[in-house]
């Protein structure tokens, strides 16, 4: 099986398990919603939607959103708990809008699995001029030793690169801006099963591949967690944003984006960059870290 298969294969393993996604998986920050859109209300084009964690804060802010999915279970799912948002089944690499018809594209823990080729130049062609792309990714923060010992356990694929720079290199965007926020999901004895059952690498499994995975997590839970009073899962919520330049590939793009290659991008920490004594996350030490 060729790559972009089986990229395609992972990233449509959500169907299944869409209300174990939905049960298991963190919200968003209404501040970091807020930093994607802006603060004038605006016409949202959402992409890889799912089950709307993402939407339902959209919409709370006041946005037009317009949340699209490949899946429709997942679909189902963000009509029930955001009615308010029209809704549509499409793949990014395939937009059912016309041109110049959006202010905002915003994906929320979504962008790694799109074919960048076909999906960026459909991004540009539905912004409007001035207009920009937002990206947004939950992140567990593996500075917390005990995180990372979760992560080694339940994969940390989405968190290994860097997702700007796609967007640096294409040409079609402005220069690059990130924030970052704070989370802590309430995980409990349930709840961290559910997560483990929505992430693609434990979807595409076979049922007892995928039964021993649940078993192995649920010993890491019951060996650190708190019994019925559950645990706080720590995530950095990374945020990114980038204006649509006026004529996708031409010269000033080209300029656009070997400036931002050659530094210009606002730098922001990222977990890790920090200096500073090792906080124990390479070691096996457990920490309990509470809010």
């Amino acid at each position: 099986m060729d790559e972009h298969a089986d990229l395609t294969r992972w990233a449509r393993s959500f169907g299944p398990v869409a209300a174990a996604y939905d049960r298991g998986r963190p919200g968003y920050p209404r501040e970091a919603a807020a930093w994607l859109v802006g603060r004038d209300r605006a016409q949202v084009l959402e992409l890889g939607a799912g089950t709307g964690k993402l939407t339902a804060e959209l919409v709370a802010l006041g946005h037009d959103v317009h949340a699209t999915d490949p899946d429709e279970a997942m679909l189902a799912i963000l009509t029930e708990r955001v009615p308010e948002a029209r809704t549509s089944v499409a793949a990014a690499e395939e937009l059912p809008l016309a041109d110049r018809s959006v202010d905002v594209v915003v994906a929320a823990q979504a962008f790694h699995w799109f074919d960048l080729d076909r999906a960026l130049p459909e991004i540009a062609r539905v912004l409007r001029p001035g207009g920009h792309l937002s990206l947004v990714w939950n992140q567990r923060d593996e500075r917390i030793p005990w995180v990372k010992r979760l992560g080694r356990l339940i994969g940390t694929q989405e968190q290994e690169s860097d997702p700007a720079q796609p967007l640096v290199e294409s040409g079609r965007f402005g220069f690059v801006e990130e924030q970052q926020f704070q989370i802590w999901q309430d995980v409990n004895r349930e709840s961290i099963l559910d997560l483990v059952r929505s992430r693609s690498n434990v979807a595409v499994l076979d049922h007892e591949a995928r039964e021993a995975k649940l078993a192995e997590v649920l010993a890491f839970y019951d060996d650190y967690g708190r019994g019925m009073d559950g645990m706080q899962l720590p995530y950095v919520t990374q945020c990114f944003r980038a204006t649509v330049l006026g004529s996708p590939g031409a010269d000033d793009g080209a300029e656009h984006a070997e400036g931002a290659a050659e530094g210009d991008r606002e730098a922001t920490p990222r977990p890790g960059d920090e200096p500073g004594p090792s906080d124990g996350s390479d070691t096996d030490l457990l920490l309990i870290d509470f809010r």
